[in-house]
């Protein structure tokens, strides 16, 4: 239908809830809120739901899963696209934002697999694809090689969020190397020589890679792509995030890091397994204690796409912040983050028409009634 009215519904909108409103939607988006029905026009009957702004995730990498279940176990990268673009729908997630990993190491985070995601995403996924699907590339420092070729898809706009990554131990650290051997050992079948050695090579790149990521910035800038920063831990990487003019910090390590990078002007940005786990599973700052002492902005589903839509109820429940507040923090400010919050992340004339139709009475994922994308219902339930 190019043109039609839902009914009835409890509708979440910038400025709260319209009880038993109406939306009109014409061509894809939203034409008005909760205005008469002057002219007759199709009309669903959602009486008894909550209408609420689709989620826009603009950090998650579960895709990998879904391509790599087990090291060394691949599955053709198509099926696993497809299997992950039905998993995005039935969270809610309808503007997602692959999280592709560019490192130095071979296999799913390569290069090679990087440019195989993209070029489906961009190509045969334009048709296949129901959920609003975006790149957001990680690229890892230390990875140098076929550096022209990132900078191309920087220029040709392929690339929508580009994330600066240092995941490299610092030398002498053997915590935190342990812990990157783990990383990788759930990623490879290699031995811990072969490890060693990947290690190495990727250390001995790091002069080069951080030369190569000065320039990646103001390619970005040129041609505005939004850059994150990734696991800020001291005040000095705050600092360098100020000084390329990040827009999001990812993760940052405690609250005073947060509070220096929000004070910048960057959205700090969380992942939801965090709340429901209850903390980080790296031993970071927790979520709750991020958004009591208010500063955390957005959250992503990071390694878990269900997350993200309970991460608002639990907020409430917890007595931290409103549901309208908290169902900001998976729709509203991750768009507005990222570029796209003229168009995404609200119930409101002009928007995109992206939402959930859902239960009032059930804060788990089967409360999801209807998932729609740009006023088409692409799942019911």
């Amino acid at each position: 239908m190019d043109k039609f009215a839902i009914e009835g519904t409890d509708i979440l909108t910038p400025d709260g809830w319209v009880k038993n409103g109406t939306v009109i939607i014409e061509n894809g988006k939203f034409l008005a809120i909760d205005e008469t029905i002057t002219k007759k026009l199709p009309t669903i009957d959602a009486k008894g739901l909550l209408m609420l702004p689709g989620i826009v995730d603009i950090h998650g990498d579960a895709f990998e899963r879904a391509i790599a279940p087990r090291p060394g176990s691949h599955f053709p990268l198509k099926m696993g696209i497809l299997e992950n673009d039905r998993h995005l729908i039935a969270s809610g997630i309808t503007t997602f934002f692959y999280s592709i990993t560019d490192s130095y190491e071979p296999g799913l985070r390569s290069r090679e697999t990087a440019r195989e995601i993209i070029d489906f995403v961009l190509g045969e996924g334009k048709n296949s694809l129901k959920t609003d699907s975006r790149i957001h590339i990680r690229h890892e420092q230390a990875n140098t090689d076929e550096y022209e070729e990132l900078c191309d898809w920087l220029k040709q706009r392929k690339i929508d969020l580009l994330s600066l990554n240092d995941h490299l131990p610092p030398v002498g650290d053997d915590y935190k190397l342990n812990r990157h051997l783990n990383s990788l050992r759930r990623r490879h079948k290699m031995s811990d020589e072969e490890l060693q050695k990947l290690i190495k090579t990727a250390l001995n790149n790091q002069e080069k890679g951080l030369q190569q990521v000065e320039e990646l910035v103001s390619l970005a800038h040129d041609h505005h792509i939004p850059l994150a920063s990734h696991d800020d831990d001291t005040e000095a990487k705050v600092q360098l995030s100020a000084k390329w003019g990040v827009s999001i910090a990812e993760f940052p390590a405690n609250v005073d890091i947060a509070a220096k990078s929000r004070d910048y002007g960057a959205s700090v940005l969380m992942g939801a397994p965090n709340l429901i786990r209850g903390g980080s599973h790296v031993g970071w700052m927790s979520v709750e204690m991020a958004a009591k002492k208010g500063v955390v902005d957005c959250l992503c589903s990071d390694y878990h796409y269900p997350s993200l839509f309970s991460a608002p109820f639990k907020l409430t429940e917890m007595g931290i912040m409103s549901f309208e507040e908290a169902w900001k923090l998976v729709s509203t400010y991750p768009a507005e983050a990222s570029g796209i919050g003229e168009s995404k992340g609200k119930i409101a004339k002009g928007f995109d028409a992206d939402f959930l139709l859902i239960q009032s009475n059930n804060i788990h994922l089967n409360s999801i009634k209807s998932v729609y994308i740009k006023g088409k219902e692409v799942a019911r339930y």
